[in-house]
């Protein structure tokens, strides 16, 4: 029996949409669906849920919860991991409120800027302990990772951790719907392009029979931006750079060094940037789980419709050999060619029978290039951190950060750094 092993998946709300969509793909029927977790009682939800949607849905696909990694894991052909190590509290928490005390603040925290570099120095090491045990195991699975920081976290598992692995992010999938929602513009039969690194990917080419949209796209977007709305940053960022970038306005406030600052408050208002947004989010998904827990959980009746996630499709196409293309993170083998080849970055990928091929996209525009750079040295030096376990990389990652470095002196960086290790205590590995 084929086996689909689901690494976090007490993730209950997203086990749903990523294995209910497994249990209505006819080529995925007769899988086993493995699901590990360390909450047990998160663990146990999950199970009960995808039973119930295994007979509404008919399907032939078998359940099974493990307590053991490893035998989770073992002879799985395909791996979906969505762990969040530390959770909202404390580490979340951490990671806001010690770069406050230093007037730093920051909108999400999850994919650079300090919050990003420390949520990666903690997670690295459970993935590299996934690693070895796939290694063991199932040294051929496909390893699908959306866990944040997922350009980080991709690299490490290709480049350390010796396992095939594509990153998927929502952000390539909703960027031209949600940017057309937005200026009341119709997505359909609309051709784009993608491409850059995950969380900040252009829109370099957008197109309908031909014609190029962007001056039309621009022309609205300048309408728009005379009124407060939630995409301001992102607007700005394409009036000045060009183009348009995939992952949300409150996202790229803080990659970037020209909107969250503490001599400048008044932007924070001009772009309606919500600070402190990912803590705020998190509380409300605990409260909202709470709510919803015993519907979804215990509802014999439930149903479920395939969504638009990436998962289910691309053991779809590896399975039947019938094509899928995706946006999917991978190494930078040539395919970016004024990006780093060290770098883990975001293409489009045509997936089939033999695997996730990523195609080759060529040079970015210059500016757009060097704006992915400015993150690029950022997570590379996140990466030196937790390989070699030197506290020196950790203090380059931040003193190289945008926004971070735009904020802080070299000194503060370094004590904040420093404040950030100690408070984190046994969530992070020892550093020297």
């Amino acid at each position: 029996m084929s086996k689909i092993t689901f690494l976090g998946a007490g993730s209950t709300v997203f086990a749903k949409n990523v294995l209910g969509d497994c249990m209505l793909t006819p080529a995925l029927q007769g899988f086993e669906l493995a699901l590990y977790d360390i909450d047990l009682e998160r663990l146990k939800d999950s199970e009960n849920m995808l039973n119930n949607l295994k007979a509404t849905t008919g399907s032939t696909c078998r359940i099974k919860s493990y307590t053991d990694r490893k035998e989770a894991l073992r002879g799985a052909k395909y791996i979906v991991n969505a762990i969040q190590v530390g959770g909202y509290d404390p580490c979340t928490i951490t990671d806001f409120e010690v770069p406050k005390k230093y007037g730093l603040r920051q909108t999400i925290g999850d994919t650079v800027g300090i919050g990003g570099i420390f949520r990666n120095l903690r997670t690295i090491p459970v993935m590299l302990d996934f690693a070895r045990d796939i290694q063991e195991v199932c040294p051929d699975a496909l390893f699908l990772n959306y866990t944040n920081p997922m350009a980080v976290l991709t690299n490490v598992m290709n480049t350390y951790g010796g396992v095939r692995t594509v990153g998927l992010c929502h952000s390539v999938q909703a960027c031209v719907p949600h940017l057309f929602k937005s200026l009341g513009m119709d997505p359909s039969g609309v051709q784009w392009k993608i491409a850059g690194i995950n969380h900040m990917a252009w829109l370099l080419e957008v197109t309908k029979d031909g014609v190029d949209l962007y001056p039309e796209i621009k022309r609205r977007a300048r309408e728009k931006q005379k009124e407060k709305h939630d995409d301001m940053v992102r607007f700005e960022l394409m009036f000045r750079f060009g183009y348009y970038v995939t992952e949300s306005s409150e996202h790229n406030a803080e990659y970037h060094p020209y909107f969250i600052k503490k001599q400048y408050p008044e932007l924070i208002e001009k772009y309606n940037i919500p600070l402190d947004e990912y803590p705020r989010r998190c509380v409300k998904q605990i409260e909202d789980w709470k709510r919803m827990r015993e519907s979804l959980v215990n509802n014999v009746n439930l149903q479920h419709q395939r969504s638009n996630e990436y998962a289910s499709y691309i053991f779809e196409a590896i399975e039947t050999d019938v094509p899928f293309k995706i946006g999917g993170n991978v190494m930078n083998t040539g395919l970016i060619t004024n990006l780093p080849k060290e770098a883990c970055v975001e293409v489009p990928c045509l997936v089939d029978a033999s695997g996730v091929t990523p195609t080759y996209v060529g040079d970015l525009p210059p500016q757009l290039a060097a704006l992915n750079r400015t993150n690029i040295n950022t997570q590379l030096l996140t990466i030196e951190a937790a390989i070699t376990r030197k506290k020196e990389h950790i203090y380059h990652a931040a003193m190289l950060d945008p926004h971070t470095s735009a904020e802080l002196s070299i000194d503060d960086i370094v004590a904040l750094c420093d404040d950030l290790i100690e408070a984190h205590g046994d969530w992070l590995p020892k550093f020297h």
